[in-house]
């Protein structure tokens, strides 16, 4: 593991150099592609720094302990040394053998989130809005762009189904583990008798991918053309500019009625194939490896419930990983990231403990 991080920390002051080099700055696409190198080798060398300054400080604290000549007083300061730095040391470890886990190749990507309401009516489908708000105030707190790819809104304001790009560093990363049944129970906005009800809502994160990662044979595909039903102005129902494409040998199907233009719509919708077919490659090999290991956080499965908002209470919770917060309010309102991070933290400590480190 050593060998390793010095090797990093050798790369790393390396590309700072270079970064410095006229002729490398003024050549963007170099510069771009060294600058995403230093930064993602930044936070494994500021961790490797902080452990060798550990080490060293116990190393130290030895030294001074080992000293026949030194007084009692100096004796006590070095023990509480060794005892600080060596808690210092095995935390450090514990940190930088996770971060040098393998990195999931698709965490820079971003992504197509699905939103789609299940059991419990109207009620299902305002709570899909609200998820929906969650995920775009997260994504502008993070100064990520959000552009709807197709939605299915209903006359109270809620959605049957929408479905969103999102894009910026890290969206795939952060977002990934949302895939799942996401439970609600509050008293509907619909229900005069002031009752509980609890709804579901499904999502599904898809990273966003290019032809070259998915083979699509074009005779595999079926394009239906339709007019759109949603916003749209005087623009509905005037033009079939909504496009609907049908993936044969799965029985995939992509809509996007967002755009005016039927060639936007249909670039959209190729878009979402292509993450999709991507998304069930993963979803199984994923599949396989928590089958071996026991492990759901991170598997994506789709039918898993995976979180409760229970409003009467503020509660949200992750069953996954038993985490309980009382603060559904701020977490409706984007801050998430309590939940997200821990989400993250619990996958790679998990990859770990399979890895037989």
């Amino acid at each position: 593991m050593i060998e390793r991080l010095k090797e990093a920390e050798k790369r790393y002051e390396e590309i700072s150099g270079k970064l410095s080099d006229a002729d490398i700055v003024s050549d963007q696409e170099q510069y771009r592609k060294l600058m995403k190198e230093f930064k993602n080798l930044s936070p494994l060398v500021e961790m490797f720094r902080k452990y060798k300054k550990a080490e060293a400080d116990m190393n130290e604290a030895k030294e001074m302990l080992g000293e026949s000549g030194a007084d009692k007083e100096l004796r006590e300061m070095a023990q509480m040394q060794l005892n600080e730095s060596r808690e210092l040391v095995t935390q450090y470890t514990d940190e930088l053998k996770i971060m040098l886990l393998p990195k999931d190749p698709d965490d820079d990507r971003n992504v197509i989130i699905e939103i789609r309401a299940g059991a419990g009516g109207e009620e299902a489908a305002l709570f899909a809005n609200s998820l929906y708000r969650m995920y775009t105030m997260y994504a502008q707190a993070s100064g990520w762009k959000i552009e709807v790819v197709n939605s299915n809104p209903t006359e109270l304001g809620g959605y049957r189904e929408i479905s969103f790009s999102v894009e910026g560093d890290g969206a795939y990363a952060k977002l990934k583990y949302e895939s799942g049944v996401h439970r609600v129970q509050r008293v509907p906005e619909t229900e005069a008798q002031g009752r509980i009800q609890t709804s579901t809502v499904t999502v599904a994160v898809l990273p966003e991918v290019e032809a070259v990662d998915v083979d699509i044979n074009p005779a595999d595909l079926e394009y239906q053309t339709y007019r759109s039903s949603g916003a749209g102005g005087q623009h509905i129902n005037k033009t079939e500019s909504a496009i609907r494409i049908i993936h044969k040998p799965t029985g995939t199907i992509v809509e996007c009625q967002e755009e005016r233009s039927q060639y936007k719509n249909k670039d959209k919708a190729m878009k979402m194939l292509y993450s999709k077919l991507y998304e069930a490659k993963l979803r199984e090999q994923t599949g396989r490896i928590a089958e071996e290991r026991r492990i759901q956080v991170g598997t994506g499965d789709r039918s898993e419930r995976i979180r409760t908002y229970n409003f009467p209470q503020s509660r949200v919770t992750d069953h996954r990983i038993g985490l309980t917060l009382y603060k559904l309010e701020q977490f409706m309102n984007g801050s998430c990231d309590e939940v997200f991070d821990a989400l993250a933290i619990a996958d790679r400590a998990a990859k770990l403990a399979g890895s037989g480190e």
